[in-house]
C-alpha cells in the first residue's frame, strides 16, 4: 500500500520543510503577478475597460483600469505550474487539474462581465460550471459524507425512484460545493470596495489557511493515509497519491504570492483593480481550499476554514440580514458596508483598509487557533461548530441591528 510506504516521509515532515518545499511556487506566484499586472493595466485602458468613478459609492477621482484579476490569474497559473515540478513525498497528490479548469471557467466569467457587462445569470452559470467541476473530481464531497454520517450514523443513504438509484451523499456534496463556491464569489466580490481592501485581506487568509495546512500535514497519520487511500479510486492512487495535504500548501502558497504581488500596484492609491475577474476568481480559489481541508471529512475544519475566511462573509451577513430588515432586497447596492462605514468613521482610504484587514487577522486567529487545539487534542471538535455558530450569528444579530436603526433614522 502506498499510504505505508509514504508513512516514513510522512513522520519526517516539518513546518520549515514544507514551507522550503514550496517557497518556489509563492516566489513565482508573486513575480508574474507583479511583471503582470501593468501590461494587463495597459490593455485595458488601450480597449476602454476601466472603472468611471460614481459619487454615491466609489471613491476614486479618476477611471482607473480593471481586468487586474486577469493578473492574479495569471501568477496563480504561474505558481500551479511550477508546483508540478517539486519533488514532494510520494503520498502527495499534486493540484487537481479540475481547480485549474474552474480557475479558466470562473475567470472567464469575470471578464466577460468586467467588459461587456453580463447577465448576472451568465455569472451564475459560471460559477457552477466551476462547483461542478470540482465536485466531479470528489473536491468537498467528503464534507457531506461526514454531515450525513453525524446526523443519521451512515454516509451510505441511497434510494430508488423509478428504478434509479439515486445517492444522497453524492448530491449532498453537490448542493454544498454548489453554494460554497457561490457564496464565496459573491461574498469576494461585496467587499472589494475600497483599494488593497480584497487583495490584502486575501493574503491575510491565504496565511490563515497555510498555517492551517501546515498544521493538518504535520500531524497526518499512517491510518489517515490509508483510510483516504481506500476511499479513492485505484487508478488515482497508482498516478498521483493520497492525499491533498501538498496540494493544500502549494495552493496558499500561491494565493499568497499572487496577492502580495498585484498589492503592490491596487493599494491606495490603486493604478488597476482587480475586477469581477479577480473577486471570482479568488473568492473561488479560497473556498476550494477550504473543501480540500475536508480530506478525511473533518467538518470542522471546513467550519474554520471559513471562520478564515470570515470577513467577506461577516461583511455579506451584515449586508443581507440589514436590508432585509429595512425592507430592502438582499442584492440592492448601498454604501453601508463596514469598509463604507470605517471610511467615514476614519476619513482616509489606507485607515480604513487597515482596519478592515486587523478584523480580518482576528477572523484568521480564531480559525487557525481552533484547528491547533484540535489536531493536539486539546479541545473537542464540538468547540469549533459552536464557536462557529455563535461569531456568525452574533454578525447576523448586529446586521439586524443596524437595519433597524437605518430604520429609525429614515424616519425621523
Amino acid at each position: 500500500m502506498i499510504a505505508t510506504a509514504a508513512a516514513a516521509s510522512i513522520d519526517d515532515l516539518t513546518i520549515r520543510g514544507l514551507i522550503s518545499m514550496f517557497l518556489p511556487v509563492l516566489v513565482v506566484a508573486w513575480a508574474v503577478t507583479l511583471l503582470c499586472t501593468p501590461l494587463i493595466r495597459a490593455l485595458a485602458i488601450e480597449t476602454g475597460v476601466v472603472d468611471h468613478p460614481d459619487e454615491a459609492r466609489k471613491i476614486h477621482s479618476k477611471p482607473v483600469a480593471y481586468l487586474g484579476g486577469v493578473a492574479v490569474f495569471f501568477g496563480l497559473l504561474a505558481g500551479i505550474a511550477v508546483s508540478y515540478a517539486i519533488d514532494m513525498p510520494a503520498s502527495f497528490r499534486p493540484i487537481p487539474i479540475a481547480i485549474v479548469i474552474g480557475m479558466i471557467a470562473i475567470t472567464a466569467t469575470g471578464v466577460g462581465d468586467d467588459v461587456w457587462g453580463w447577465d448576472p445569470r451568465f455569472k451564475i452559470m459560471g460559477q457552477l460550471v466551476a462547483a461542478a467541476g470540482l465536485s466531479l473530481f470528489g473536491i468537498g464531497t467528503q464534507t457531506a459524507a461526514a454531515f450525513l454520517a453525524y446526523f443519521f450514523g451512515t454516509s451510505d443513504l441511497n434510494f430508488e425512484v423509478i428504478g434509479i438509484t439515486i445517492n444522497v451523499t453524492e448530491w449532498v456534496g453537490v448542493g454544498i460545493v454548489a453554494v460554497l463556491v457561490l457564496g464565496a464569489c459573491n461574498a469576494s466580490n461585496l467587499i472589494d470596495g475600497l483599494d488593497g481592501l480584497l487583495s490584502g485581506t486575501t493574503s491575510i487568509i491565504g496565511g490563515g489557511l497555510l498555517l492551517i495546512s501546515l498544521l493538518m500535514a504535520l500531524h497526518m497519520t499512517t491510518s489517515d493515509l490509508e483510510w483516504i487511500e481506500k476511499s479513492l479510486p485505484a487508478s488515482v492512487v497508482a498516478m498521483d497519491g493520497v492525499t491533498l495535504a501538498g496540494a493544500r500548501i502549494a495552493l496558499c502558497m500561491a494565493l499568497i504570492g499572487a496577492t502580495l504581488g498585484f498589492l503592490a500596484h491596487n493599494f491606495n492609491p490603486a493604478t488597476i483593480f482587480l475586477g469581477d475577474a479577480g473577486s471570482l476568481l479568488i473568492g473561488y480559489f479560497c473556498v476550494t481550499i477550504i473543501l480540500m481541508l475536508g480530506e478525511l471529512g473533518q467538518t470542522h475544519f471546513v467550519l474554520a476554514g471559513l471562520i478564515v475566511f470570515g470577513l467577506p462573509i461577516a461583511d455579506t451577513i451584515l449586508a443581507i440580514t440589514r436590508r432585509k430588515v429595512q425592507g430592502l432586497k438582499a442584492s440592492d447596492p448601498d454604501a453601508n458596508h463596514l469598509h463604507h462605514i470605517l471610511k467615514r468613521q476614519f476619513g482616509t482610504v489606507k485607515q480604513a483598509v487597515l482596519g478592515m484587514w486587523a478584523i480580518e487577522t482576528i477572523f484568521m486567529a480564531i480559525g487557525v487557533s481552533l484547528v491547533a487545539v484540535s489536531v493536539t487534542g486539546e479541545a473537542r471538535i464540538m468547540v469549533t461548530y459552536i464557536v462557529f455558530i455563535l461569531l456568525f450569528g452574533c454578525v447576523a444579530v448586529a446586521g439586524g441591528m443596524m437595519g433597524r436603526h437605518a430604520t429609525r433614522r429614515s424616519k425621523s
